[in-house]
């Protein structure tokens, strides 16, 4: 999982929103909690993130994670808790997440259910 987060963190910093939605899972089953608001389904979320990261006018910034726990409840299923750090030129946003992760026939892990929260 850590090297999961570790290729987000990459694919961020580069800009490549595409990779960095990589490890979430490709269905309508997939949950993002965030903000207040509940997206259900990959499109959905790779449609947020673009909504508030690439939109016009939008910066992506340098993201950092602080994995604070990695554990694994039950076989091939982990849940991932931390801190997100988003430093951009005019703020520099910060809040805390918790993933699920499941782990699938092909050996990969995908995010299953993000809750992300942003301190005030």
């Amino acid at each position: 999982m850590r090297g999961v987060l570790a290729a987000q963190q990459g694919a961020w910093n580069r800009g490549d929103l595409a990779a960095f939605l990589e490890p979430y899972w490709k269905s309508d089953s997939l949950t993002f909690y965030s903000g207040g608001e509940v997206n259900h389904g990959w499109e959905a979320t790779r449609a947020r993130y673009v909504r508030r990261y690439q939109s016009e006018g939008r910066e992506m910034g340098a993201l950092d994670f602080d994995l604070h726990q990695v554990a694994i409840p039950a076989s091939g299923h982990a849940v991932v808790r931390g801190a997100w750090r988003l430093t951009r030129r005019a703020d520099s946003p910060h809040g805390l997440f918790t993933l699920i992760l499941r782990r699938f026939p092909d050996g990969s892990w995908k995010i299953v259910h993000d809750h992300t929260s942003v301190a005030e």
